[in-house]
């Protein structure tokens, strides 16, 4: 039986490569990589408890943000956070030191040697955070309803544009900023500025409209902040049409520049 190393370097038994098609690749890197994810335990919780304590831990906090300056109750403002936080730690954390740990295993190098193509590498790395991640913002939404009463979302479409178009942009994100880390230690520094300024002022903890005018249409350009206004409109229902084209503009232009990151700075080999 292959080991999830042997699954991902290809040293072990491996099938017809004739007959391994792309879908079949990526299934078999997410399925060796959900393997590697399970077995360490640190990135596990990091994944599943963080995101739901912070929303949590934030809940005090949400009570003092005031429904009139902010349109939603504290309960409707911790939801959105939770699944902010849900991107930001269960995703596009660990996603990047997933990248940083391969690479250094000299793992993407060897891959890169076979039958997967450059996205198909990244893309099966990537695919148990992301599975794991829309699953946990699933749940949440539902347990909102059930357990908070806070309802379920009022434009089903815009919390789910903002779920999808957050992920993407997380997860190339993470590969843009994995080849600034040269050890999977230096992984978990290198991913704090993003983490802390979208927390500070995307929306996660507190909505942009309880800052100044001026401070938030700045904020508003951060690269989690269109995703958390999408979001948070699920609940509220507030977006109009030209306001959710800007966010999705914005969002858009956040994904490019992050593509454009790892085609030129991406390291598949170790850094020395």
């Amino acid at each position: 039986m292959n080991t999830p190393a042997e699954h991902l370097t290809g040293t072990g038994p491996a099938k017809d490569p004739a007959r391994t098609g792309s879908a079949g690749r990526l299934l078999s890197l997410g399925r060796a990589e959900w393997t590697l994810l399970t077995r360490n335990k640190s990135a596990l919780s990091t994944s599943l408890a963080l995101p739901v304590a912070m929303a949590f831990a934030m809940k005090g906090a949400a009570g003092h943000v005031g429904p009139a300056r902010s349109g939603l109750s504290p309960d409707t403002l911790l939801l959105p956070a939770a699944l902010g936080y849900v991107l930001l730690f269960a995703v596009y954390s660990t996603l990047t030191g997933a990248y940083v740990a391969r690479r250094e295993e000299l793992v993407l190098k060897r891959l890169r040697t076979g039958e997967p193509a450059d996205r198909e590498i990244l893309a099966g790395t990537a695919l148990p955070f992301v599975v794991l991640g829309l699953v946990q913002c699933a749940v949440l939404v539902v347990l909102g309803d059930v357990v908070l009463h806070a309802g379920l979302p009022r434009a089903p479409l815009s919390l789910v544009a903002g779920v999808l178009l957050g992920t993407v942009l997380v997860v190339t994100l993470a590969a843009a900023c994995s080849s600034l880390a040269g050890s999977t230690e230096a992984a978990q520094l290198v991913v704090l500025p993003l983490m802390l300024l979208s927390m500070a002022g995307s929306g996660i903890v507190a909505p942009l409209e309880a800052f100044p005018e001026r401070v938030a249409t700045v904020l508003e350009l951060l690269p989690l902040s269109p995703v958390m206004a999408l979001i948070r409109a699920g609940w509220t229902g507030g977006a109009d049409a030209g306001q959710t084209l800007s966010h999705l503009a914005v969002v858009a232009v956040w994904i490019a520049l992050a593509l454009v990151a790892v085609r030129r700075w991406f390291r598949w080999e170790p850094r020395r």
